[in-house]
């Protein structure tokens, strides 16, 4: 099964880097499915995290940014590199603890697109700022 990143790549665009959820954004839910699973609930949970996990596909590309979540309800963001004007990482305590944090994108004349508990968020935003100055450079 191909990946919605990989179907929605358009000619001479490349993958620069490609970002994941955190399985430790997802604690509440691994937690709750493991403390329920003697009552069958907990597969539910634990499900529910490996879904949330399985189907969400961040990307930076050459040409601009990809976020896909849901699995049967699907959200995309997808933004230019260009007509991105500011890129944020919040973090609290337990995210710098583990890593993981949300970005906060926020676009020429789009709202900001929050992507909550991404792995590694500095990460992810050295790479897109890379891609961007590569991206304005080429321009």
């Amino acid at each position: 099964m191909a990946s919605y990143v990989e179907g929605a790549l358009v000619a001479d665009e490349k993958v620069v880097h490609l970002g994941h959820i955190s399985l430790w954004s997802m604690w509440h839910l691994i937690a709750l499915g493991i403390i329920t699973l003697p009552i069958v609930i907990g597969l539910f949970f634990l499900g529910q995290a490996y879904i949330r996990y399985k189907t969400t596909e961040l990307a930076i590309t050459s040409k601009r940014v990809i976020v896909k979540t849901g699995f049967i309800r699907r959200s995309t963001v997808e933004i230019n590199l260009t007509k991105v004007e500011s890129i944020q990482v919040d973090q609290e305590v337990f995210g710098r603890m583990f890593n993981f944090g949300t970005l906060i994108i926020g676009g020429a004349g789009d709202p900001q697109a929050p992507i909550a508990g991404i792995s590694d968020p500095i990460e992810f935003r050295k790479a897109f700022i890379g891609a961007q100055d590569r991206a304005l450079a080429a321009a």
